[in-house]
């Protein structure tokens, strides 16, 4: 054979080689999606393709489910090692989250894709873990103690939330609402929940806004690992996205680890003392009795699972309603007095917002419901079977697949909702003038069954403060009319590019016929 032939030989083999094993590779990974999947068995849910097509239409996810639930109310999509079913229906939704509520878990699956960002705090554990942090959490949040506590926070960060407003409107500058939102609530939940000033709002404090900003990237890049079948390799590797995210959670670990350092230093100062209103307080007398299960890594899960509830829990909503420019939501309220001394009119009005006056907002209570039927916190969220099962609509699962509620989705749904499903009508929650609520299993956006949101209440007074303060001092309108406000797709539901407005100071309060 001569050189050239051989070089011929060396280089089809080079070629084969290169074509070859990723040919064999995908083929063996094709087969392992398709394999015991039982797809044409009618018994099962229609398959609508894999989760990684899911990586073509990321952009749009949860309105690609929307378009596929309403062919479709229950489906499913392949994954290597099972089947992930989707549903809009509330009788499964009530199956899986609590009439076989121990019959599902949030599964191995779920645990290894976000154990890196969430660790093992209470939206990931199962059992004793799980219930060891909602006992712990309960308590706190049943007391009265908190509950004033964080009734005073909440009115605090509104009011300075409306100073920095009138600043911008002063300057005739749009500002981005969901970055003040999200900065406020972060604000918040850190006084309630941990005890420490974070003053995000004002941009003080820049290790405060460095953690939201990763906290933020984290929880999308977090994500995307559910579309990419190489963000093992990627993680092994520390390459692309995946390098991007152990950035990010090591920003956040260095935050929270030195958080844990201080509030231990702290609370050892004061032991003895009753004044423990934080929640991280409770934790970390808990931790003496067990040091070892209570230590700093699962101190930092709590932190960051308390911190995804208070921020993005709390403020999605709320934007939603500046964007919607709900003026009605202030009609009623007295108009503030115009204050003397150091207190600000926004101070006095924010004094007013008593539980018995948040108690009253029916119409406030009803367009932040709206908001979240509309545009839910968590868009999707589900549990993995433990053992084979069949769902009320007939469905069959196997063990080891997922059954996801489409929260997102059951907002659109015209056989759930009526015909007018997709448009934002708080009167749809009001009989009377009076707020009805409607079935947890049909508006999932706090859960359900045995894990339904422990702060649910928390949560809407904080949303009623917060939103009800800046729409009695100002309207609101967009920077741009023209801009199309769409969504990112993350863990939580977040606006695209930010929702930038201009605000207009009210020179009075407006009635029902001023709403346009």
């Amino acid at each position: 054979m001569d050189v050239a032939t051989s070089s011929a030989v060396l280089l089809l083999t080079i070629l084969a080689v290169i074509v070859l094993i990723p040919l064999l590779a995908f083929s063996l990974f094709a087969v392992k999606i398709l394999i015991g999947k039982s797809i044409g068995d009618p018994g099962y849910p229609p398959v609508k393709g894999t989760v990684f097509h899911q990586a073509f239409y990321l952009n749009r996810l949860y309105d690609r489910q929307t378009e596929e639930a309403k062919r479709n109310p229950t489906f499913r999509l392949l994954a290597p090692s099972h089947s992930d079913v989707y549903t809009v229906d509330p009788r499964n939704v009530e199956h899986i989250l609590k009439t076989a509520f121990d019959r599902y878990s949030k599964g191995e699956y779920n645990r290894e894709i976000m154990t890196d960002f969430l660790g093992e705090g209470i939206f990931m554990v199962d059992g004793d873990r799980w219930r060891q942090q909602r006992k712990l959490a309960s308590f706190e949040f049943s007391t009265r103690v908190l509950r004033d506590f964080s009734c005073s926070v909440f009115r605090k960060n509104a009011a300075r939330l409306v100073r920095v407003l009138r600043e911008m409107a002063a300057r005739g500058m749009d500002f981005d609402m969901q970055d003040m939102l999200m900065r406020a609530g972060l604000d918040s939940i850190f006084k309630v929940g941990f005890g420490v000033d974070l003053n995000c709002l004002e941009g003080s404090y820049k290790e405060g806004t460095d953690l939201m900003k990763a906290f933020d990237e984290a929880n999308a890049l977090i994500y995307r690992r559910y579309v990419d079948p190489l963000w093992r390799l990627k993680r092994y590797f520390n390459m692309g996205t995946e390098a991007s995210l152990r950035k990010d959670i090591e920003t956040i670990d260095a935050f929270v680890f030195q958080l844990i350092r201080t509030k231990r230093d702290l609370l050892e100062q004061r032991r003895g003392r009753s004044d423990k209103e934080d929640i991280l307080s409770r934790f970390l007398l808990e931790g003496d009795k067990d040091p070892e299960k209570m230590n700093d890594k699962h101190l930092r899960d709590i932190i960051l699972n308390f911190m995804l509830a208070g921020k993005d829990y709390r403020e999605q909503p709320v934007e939603t309603i500046f964007h919607e420019i709900v003026d009605a939501v202030v009609e009623g309220l007295d108009p503030p007095e115009t204050g003397s001394g150091a207190d600000g009119p926004e101070d006095q009005f924010v004094t007013k917002i008593t539980e018995s006056a948040l108690d009253q907002m029916h119409y406030l209570h009803a367009a932040l419901s709206e908001t979240l039927r509309l545009y839910p916190a968590i868009p999707i969220d589900g549990r993995c079977a433990e053992v084979d099962d069949v769902l009320p609509d007939g469905y069959k699962v196997k063990k080891g697949d997922g059954v996801y509620n489409m929260t997102y989705a059951m907002g659109r749904m015209k056989s759930l909702w009526g015909d007018d499903a997709e448009d934002f009508k708080p009167e749809r929650w009001l009989k009377d003038g009076i707020f009805r609520p409607e079935s947890p299993f049909k508006f999932a956006a706090f859960n359900a069954g045995p894990r339904i949101c422990l702060g649910k209440e928390f949560a809407y007074e904080q949303m009623k403060i917060v939103s009800i303060a800046p729409l009695r001092f100002f309207r609101f309108k967009l920077a741009d009319e023209g801009r199309t406000v769409t969504y990112r797709t993350m863990f939580t539901l977040h606006i695209k590019g930010g929702l930038h407005l201009n605000a207009v100071p009210r020179t009075r309060l407006c009635r029902r016929q001023d709403v346009h």
